[in-house]
């Protein structure tokens, strides 16, 4: 079972979770600017109203005039209504309120994820729950999430997370809960390329994947191994430097088999030669 398949047996048990928890993630969401509210006076058809939250948290409504909403939930609101109206001669009055849109507190989903896009943050969310709800990772996700979240001083602050860590160890302290307005970018794992030539079974380039590329030793497997006039200790890597330099690296692989010596871990576009041994 590869990395991607396993990710999958979380996502299939958040599913119930989700759709157990929607009722209370809706029942705890604290209404903000811009929502958009439908609210029903049972057997007062005059009284129903869909009314958008102003940018101070208010709504105006018949007999009541502007009344402040921002921070309440669903239920707190009712409430709040229904003593109001019951003040205005309205006996006994039965409010019910409905949340059409939630506009105050969003979040964005970008990258590999099955459906990218902004989503509502309703009530306490985590970020597996919000990447769940996205249509999970798609088979280009790359080793790491990384979560910017927006500071009321204009700054960001930036958390960067394993993807093994949480979804395979099951971290529990990288789940961290969203906020409104949090970003979530899932980068696409880009395929890059290793060269590795001369002395080796299947000479040529090697695709794989950007946050796997492979060390040294790993490349000459994946290019069928050494071929029987391969002169190992004498490979040589050429890399081209962040200055555009070309830096060659000459290992004897032998002193790495042996384990005297660490394996190295390839760069992207690094050439591997494998020269011929002199007998």
């Amino acid at each position: 079972m590869n990395k991607k398949s396993i990710m999958l047996i979380p996502f299939i048990l958040m599913v119930s979770i989700i759709l157990f928890g929607q009722a209370r993630f809706t029942a705890d969401y604290k209404i903000g600017a811009k929502d958009l509210i439908e609210i029903s006076v049972f057997g007062l058809n005059d009284m129903n109203k869909t009314v958008r939250v102003s940018e101070g948290g208010k709504i105006t409504l018949p007999l009541l005039g502007e009344v402040e909403v921002e921070g309440l939930t669903k239920t707190e609101l009712e409430k709040k209504l229904s003593q109001l109206f019951e003040e205005k001669y309205l006996q006994s009055p039965q409010v019910t309120v409905f949340i059409k849109e939630y506009q105050s507190k969003r979040i964005s989903v970008l990258g590999a994820v099955g459906k990218p896009g902004p989503y509502e943050l309703l009530g306490r969310q985590t970020l597996l729950q919000l990447i769940s709800e996205a249509g999970g990772l798609t088979e280009n996700a790359g080793d790491k999430i990384i979560v910017i979240r927006p500071l009321q001083d204009g700054t960001s602050t930036v958390f960067k997370i394993s993807i093994d860590d949480l979804f395979l160890e099951g971290d529990a302290s990288l789940n961290i809960p969203l906020q409104a307005n949090d970003i979530i970018n899932i980068p696409v794992d880009k395929e890059v390329f290793i060269y590795v030539f001369g002395q080796v079974k299947r000479p040529g380039a090697l695709k794989v994947k950007k946050s796997n590329i492979p060390t040294l030793l790993q490349a000459i497997a994946q290019a069928g191994g050494f071929s029987e006039r391969a002169s190992k200790g004498k490979v040589l890597i050429k890399r081209i430097d962040k200055d555009g330099e070309e830096q060659k690296i000459k290992v004897n692989v032998k002193d790495i088999i042996k384990g005297k010596k660490k394996d190295i871990q390839l760069l992207e576009n690094d050439v591997v030669y494998v020269p011929e041994t002199i007998f």
